[in-house]
């Protein structure tokens, strides 16, 4: 009894000694920081790895250092053609400073939800529907431009914002189809006379190739005869001479020309 009394002070002390020693003893992952507290001041940044703390002395909040995916919920938003549209986006960050994500704000993940909530509100209401639909990608890098900037005193990195869906009426749906059906109904009444132009073009330069050479309008007649004559046509075609027509058409214009003299007869 007496050398189990005289042993039980020092199994206290080594319990204790280890208590100590597991509660000093943290082990950080290598995308993990320990932002640690001495007395309630701040310390510094540990980590990662093995890492002491003096117990009751230090205190250390644990901050990740990964890509963070944050759904952004779906916003009402009135653009600047007075339509209403829902909005949902989703936001990539991570946090470059440890320190700054704990000291400075109280939430750093709330924070740029909320921060990221009225910054899309605010971009897409300056913007008209075509614009959110057509421009995405400049609307996504203008967002992250705003947030970036505002979440830097943060020790926050915005890598990427992605605007996911723009849910419209469905009777903008209509309107929007109508419009489209519209603007190609447009662009064919345009191509159609832009087509009727240049076979203008080509047919009057055709006839002044023609003018020049009047012997290529006698083949030009004769390759149509042979396109309107087909294996199965019982259309008979008899091609007249050019120079008979304009022969005929000079005497035409000239009626009062003098006939011909009689030939003489000879002496019988």
């Amino acid at each position: 009894m007496n050398a189990l009394a005289s042993i039980l002070p020092y199994l206290v002390i080594a319990v204790l000694v280890i208590g100590l020693v597991l509660a000093a003893v943290r082990i950080m992952r290598e995308y993990e920081r320990a932002v640690v507290f001495t007395l309630g001041r701040y310390s510094g940044v540990k980590g990662p790895g093995l890492i002491l703390l003096v117990p009751l002395v230090q205190q250390m909040v644990r901050v990740d250092l990964r890509t963070l995916v944050l759904d952004v919920p779906t916003q009402d938003v009135i653009s600047r053609d007075n339509v209403s549209v829902k909005v949902n986006a989703v936001v990539y960050f991570r946090v470059v400073d440890a320190d700054k994500a704990v000291i400075q704000v109280e939430n750093f993940m709330n924070a740029t939800s909320q921060l990221a909530q009225t910054t899309l509100r605010s971009v897409l209401g300056k913007h008209e529907l075509d614009e959110m639909l057509a421009e995405r990608d400049k609307l996504n890098r203008d967002i992250q431009t705003i947030l970036d900037s505002q979440t830097d005193a943060w020790g926050i990195k915005v890598a990427n914002v992605e605007i996911k869906h723009v849910d419209i009426d469905e009777s903008m749906i209509r309107a929007i189809a109508r419009q489209a059906e519209a603007e190609r109904y447009r662009r064919a009444r345009i191509i159609g006379a832009e087509a009727e132009q240049q076979a203008a073009e080509k047919l009057v330069q055709a006839g002044e190739m023609l003018a020049r050479t009047p012997q290529s309008m006698q083949l030009r007649f004769l390759s149509t005869l042979q396109d309107i004559a087909g294996e199965k046509n019982s259309t008979i075609v008899f091609p007249v001479p050019i120079d008979l027509i304009q022969s005929f058409a000079a005497r035409v214009t000239t009626p009062d020309a003098p006939p011909p003299a009689p030939r003489a007869t000879p002496p019988a």
